[in-house]
């Protein structure tokens, strides 16, 4: 399996546009076992070694912010779960997250901040 920290190493800190990222099919979550990318988008993307480039379809997203460590993230995606199904706005598709401060950044699990996507239909035009 292809580590965050593989993608660390083979895009220096100046060629990275965003914090990485994972994407997660709903069968990860539902059997214990489905499709996951994880990414890192970067100004020249390259093929090197395990890592592949990939353009992600866009996706219109519920979005939460799971502030802290990961022991308890699954109340933050209840939680968003519940809000998405309760507006009726659930549509299949995978699971987003960022992690916008994560274990790389700091090793206090505290100060951590992910953002987690659920998927959702449209409600407004594209402009």
């Amino acid at each position: 399996m292809l580590r965050g920290a593989e993608l660390d190493a083979a895009f220096a800190p100046a060629e990275r546009t965003g914090p990485p990222g994972g994407r997660y099919a709903n069968e990860l979550f539902t059997a214990g076992a489905g499709m996951m990318t994880v990414y890192r988008p970067v100004r020249g993307p390259r093929a090197t070694g395990r890592i592949e480039v990939v353009e992600l379809p866009p996706a219109d997203l519920a979005v939460t912010v799971h502030p802290g460590g990961h022991g308890d993230i699954d109340v933050t995606y209840g939680r968003l779960g519940s809000w998405v199904v309760e507006h009726a706005l659930a549509v299949d598709g995978p699971v987003d997250e960022m992690y916008v401060v994560g274990p790389r950044d700091t090793p206090t699990a505290a100060d951590w901040c992910t953002e987690i996507g659920w998927p959702v239909f449209r409600l407004t035009p594209e402009r």
